[in-house]
């Protein structure tokens, strides 16, 4: 199983975690060391709703949780910006500190 953190625009957003089968991750985060994903980009995407109503009957505790191997974005297309390539490591270098750019090789 792998751990998706939710995070949306509203005020009340609580950074929920959701486990997802490899074969729904990958519906969700299709291209290769994809870990970003953005909601308004899913509805391109074949078999994602159904995935989606599984996960979401999957939450996980944080404390529980071995890592979190990817993020979905609600209403935060703002993020493109930073995170242009839809991975982590690629994230805008101005965006992290240097122990972080240093991590990811930046």
């Amino acid at each position: 199983m792998k751990n998706i953190q939710v995070i949306d625009g509203a005020l009340n957003c609580t950074f929920s975690l959701f486990q997802a089968t490899d074969e729904e991750f990958a519906l969700v985060f299709p291209d290769k060391g994809q870990d970003i994903q953005y909601a308004e980009d899913l509805r391109s995407l074949p078999d994602v709703d159904a995935a989606l109503s599984r996960i979401w009957q999957r939450p996980i505790r944080k404390r529980d949780a071995m890592g979190i191997h990817g993020t979905l974005f609600y209403q935060l297309e703002r993020y493109k910006k930073v995170f242009r390539g839809k991975c982590e490591a690629s994230v805008d270098p101005r965006a992290i500190n240097e122990a972080q750019r240093r991590m990811l090789g930046l």
